[in-house]
């Protein structure tokens, strides 16, 4: 097809800038929950559960999103999603109870749960189409875009107020989603290169196997997307009650988890292609699970920032690796279900810590990332030949 690399280059860079907003958002908004605790007056599990709209919002809407890839195409879907991720960033600042924070949540869970289906899905087939396991390059973006809005937001934490720092968000990322969205939008979906008409309209049936595999894609993206979650709402937090670090030191621990996945994730092609998914997803786990250890009970910021790094190194690969494979079985749906599952894990573990925390203690509650850490290594031992191949 000529022209067709062109496209595939230019579509891989739409998608780079879309992966990078999401983490943006994403990272802004978490390096102000404590400020938007303090605003609201929450305890640690009203707190938790204020956070259980974004995991209701993104759970819902992942279910539902790749039906809707199926019938308007990922690209479509991708830059909806962005709008309303964008509009809905600013609306946390506003709210002034647990109860509150909660239904505004919801509308801002969705938007992320949507985006991530529909961006992903358009990652699987452009993997797919050009031979080479590049998906965790999309998700180095992801994490270069987290680092860039935690720093952001370490930086201002001091000097703007949560309201004004979102809706500054809000209006950068709307910028970017014009521009990178213009450019989606006329790029040929990747799926559809190079085949024929009837491969490019035939549904894709996964039989039980298939499902059953995909399942088990989702379970370790689910325990390594714990750690994420984790990390996002309450690493900052951590850092500042149990360790008394100022807020800008606090804001940049997130900054390390996510300047290490990003380096982890811009070496991911190559690691893949040297190790296989299998040592891939086992070295990662298990490093992973040292460093949260570390992380957690480490009696000093800066050892808990080394822990902090070295499990964004550990996670950085495993998530993709699993939603790669569930969308090159599954397609849309396949993606959709193991996104499910793993953004599941990344949005309700945070309530769940948040209970653990008024249990027990904060640092003990992020102990559990490194026990989840290890059961991904479990799984993906056990079920390496057909799991993990490679």
């Amino acid at each position: 097809m000529p022209g067709s690399r062109d496209d595939l280059t230019r579509l891989r860079i739409a998608l780079t800038a879309f992966f990078a907003l999401d983490g943006f958002v994403f990272a802004g908004w978490v390096v102000r929950i404590p400020a938007i605790k303090e605003q609201t007056g929450a305890s640690a599990s009203a707190l938790g559960l204020a956070l259980l709209g974004v995991s209701a919002g993104a759970v819902v809407t992942m279910t539902l999103t790749g039906r809707l890839v199926r019938r308007y195409g990922s690209h479509p879907v991708t830059v909806a999603c962005a709008v309303l991720l964008c509009l809905s960033i600013a609306l946390p600042p506003l709210t002034h109870s647990a109860l509150a924070l909660g239904a505004v949540l919801v509308v801002f869970g969705s938007a992320y749960g949507g985006i991530n289906v529909a961006f992903n899905s358009a990652a699987v087939d452009l993997v797919a189409v050009l031979g080479r396991p590049i998906m965790p390059s999309f998700h180095a973006a992801f994490s270069l875009g987290g680092m860039v809005g935690a720093g952001l937001g370490g930086l201002v934490a001091g000097s703007l107020s949560p309201t004004r720092h979102l809706l500054g968000l809000t209006v950068i990322g709307l910028l970017v989603t014009l521009f990178a969205g213009r450019a989606l939008l006329r790029c040929e979906p990747a799926a559809l290169v190079d085949r024929t008409p009837e491969e490019g309209s035939a549904p894709r049936r996964p039989d039980r196997r298939t499902r059953r595999l995909v399942i088990t894609f989702g379970l370790i993206a689910l325990c390594t997307a714990y750690g994420e979650g984790a990390m996002a709402d309450w690493g900052a937090l951590h850092l500042e009650q149990d360790l008394d670090a100022s807020p800008g030191m606090a804001a940049a621990g997130y900054s390390c988890f996510a300047l290490a996945m990003t380096v982890g994730r811009l070496t991911g092609t190559t690691l893949l292609e040297r190790l296989g998914r299998t040592a891939t997803v086992v070295v990662g786990g298990t490093t992973a699970a040292a460093g949260m250890l570390l992380g957690s009970l480490a009696p000093s910021v800066w050892a808990a920032l080394f822990g902090f790094a070295i499990t964004g190194l550990g996670l950085a690969n495993i998530f993709p690796v699993a939603i790669e494979r569930a969308g090159a079985l599954g397609g849309p749906s396949g993606v959709a279900t193991a996104s499910t599952l793993g953004y599941g894990g990344m949005l309700l573990g945070p309530p769940a810590i948040g209970f653990m925390a008024d249990w027990f203690s904060l640092s003990a509650a992020l102990t559990s990332v490194a026990v989840l850490a290890a059961v991904a290594v479990l799984v993906a031992v056990a079920t390496r030949r057909a799991a993990v191949p490679g």
